[in-house]
């Protein structure tokens, strides 16, 4: 199998001070590339014919709608410079690992698999998780189970779909989780075995295009908690909010206060999601958001809500073509 490694930084690139620090390591500003990631984990190579690409080293945290343009342009490249190509994975810190894979899982438009990998423990920590998340996630890349799949996400073991997965645990190893539906599969070591497969729309088969772009509208998302009033609402409208996504209350509410601005912004034409602060369950589009002209998230967190509002109000402003996007992806 013939498979790219894109690096973008992150823990699984990142050199400590030593085999024992696990949590001072981004201070030292040393970092792998692909290649130097090959080198320190050559049973990583050994997978496959692996082609290491460097990109740029930059913490997660760091990651903005540019980086995530200037990536999918990148992958869409690879295939035509590699022809053969059988996977792409991209090595990303954890922190926002989540939310490039959902953007890439919406707009990606090549044919073979694209998977997100990250580590917990520097690659220079004793028991790293690096070196076997990595090459884990080369052989789901490069498995034909693998493609159709829309973009994976490979830690611990165990294969997630970028629209579900989200980060569970600041340290522990087996952090990335998908709350109500499980995951995908295994890379066991004897093999990659998928036992369900994603039934929302996904890449290739999706209605977003970014080739040529470099922006998106501006969505920005408020919490919602007990006596939150409307400050922050009215700054980021005051900011220039083409959308806002409410980290409601659980099943999708919002506090007393919160409800004027929104109404306005909505009867403005500048559309309300309500996802919820809630790690599991879906906001139903009951009666009470839709005589509002509020939209429901289903089960998406308000960081990806956040991503699938910026990409539909780059193709529609029309609410129940918005909501049928939240319905259909």
């Amino acid at each position: 199998m013939k498979v790219c490694i894109v690096g973008s930084g992150g823990t699984i690139s990142s050199l400590g001070h030593g085999p024992l620090d696990y949590v001072d390591y981004g201070d030292t500003g040393r970092k792998l590339d692909p290649a130097g990631l090959l080198a320190q984990f050559p049973e990583v190579a050994a997978a496959g014919d692996v082609i290491p690409v460097a990109w740029r080293a930059i913490g997660s945290p760091d990651m903005d709608v540019p980086d995530w343009l200037e990536l999918a342009a990148l992958l869409h490249d690879l295939p035509v410079r590699h022809p053969g190509l059988d996977g792409i994975v991209l090595t990303h810190g954890t922190s926002t690992l989540e939310e490039t894979a959902y953007f890439l899982h919406l707009v990606l438009k090549v044919d073979i698999p694209v998977v997100l990998v990250g580590a917990q423990r520097p690659a220079s920590a004793f028991g790293s998780d690096a070196g076997a998340n990595l090459r884990n996630a080369v052989r789901v890349a490069g498995s034909p189970e693998a493609r159709g799949m829309g973009v994976l996400v490979v830690l611990n073991d165990e294969i997630q779909s970028a629209r579900d997965v989200t980060k569970t645990s600041i340290l522990r190893v087996q952090t990335f989780r998908t709350p109500d539906f499980g995951l995908l599969g295994y890379a066991d070591p004897d093999r990659v075995l998928f036992y369900r497969r994603p039934t929302r729309r996904h890449a290739p088969d999706t209605e977003f295009d970014v080739a040529g772009i470099d922006a998106l509208p501006r969505v920005d998302i408020v919490a919602s908690y007990a006596g939150a009033d409307a400050v922050a609402i009215e700054a980021h409208l005051a900011a220039g909010a083409a959308g806002l996504v409410m980290a409601g209350l659980a099943p999708g509410m919002v506090p007393p206060r919160q409800r004027p601005p929104l109404d306005r912004a909505a009867a403005a034409g500048i559309p309300v999601v309500i996802s919820t602060r809630s790690p599991s369950g879906r906001v139903v589009p009951r009666s009470g958001l839709r005589s509002r002209g509020w939209l429901a998230a289903d089960t998406l967190s308000p960081q990806k809500a956040r991503i699938l509002l910026m990409l539909g109000l780059a193709v529609a402003r029309d609410p129940d073509r918005l909501q049928a996007m939240f319905d259909a992806y």
